[in-house]
């Protein structure tokens, strides 16, 4: 697998794509305390390395703390496993700008609903895989064949998941 400048750049770039698609990932505790559970995330283009989760206020993670997140895109071709610091952030500005019909299904009581909190996750480090198999690399996985190293993807472990050029 490869880990140059341009790959992490791509890498950074289709993590965002992936997770406009299928927004779901799993998220607990980095201390292992408890188990993981599916959040949807909500994604705010104007906020890099960030991620955000309406949760009830007595999620296992709303009281904050370092967090783990995994994320396998729909089509099953990009993982990631993301760290950061989480928080309750519950400004109403930011929940207004991010408040959706989905969300809304969820919190009876709409953006006053009293169990309602919108958790704030800074990225502050990644690790990011894209699987890039041509047609008969998934053949050969599939029947048990050698993949070639042309075949496997590509991987890179960042510090923040915001695309820089150059």
């Amino acid at each position: 697998m490869t880990d140059t400048h341009a790959d992490a750049t791509k890498l950074k770039g289709d993590l965002w794509k992936k997770m406009a698609e299928s927004p779901f990932l799993m998220v607990g505790p980095a201390d292992g305390s408890t188990h993981s559970e599916p959040l949807t995330a909500q994604l705010d283009r104007d906020q890099v390395d960030t991620l955000f989760f309406f949760i009830g206020r007595n999620n296992r993670v709303a009281n904050g703390g370092e967090l783990m997140l995994q994320f396998v895109s729909r089509g099953h071709d990009f993982f990631a496993c993301l760290h950061g610091k989480a928080r309750v952030d519950n400004d109403r500005a930011l929940i207004d700008k991010l408040w959706n019909r989905q969300v809304e299904a969820w919190f009876p009581g709409g953006k006053d609903d009293p169990d309602l909190a919108l958790l704030r996750v800074d990225i502050d480090s990644a690790e990011l895989w894209e699987t890039d198999m041509s047609i008969a690399g998934k053949v050969k996985m599939l029947f048990g064949g050698t993949i070639r190293s042309d075949q496997e993807g590509s991987h890179a472990t960042v510090r923040t998941t915001a695309e820089t050029r150059g």
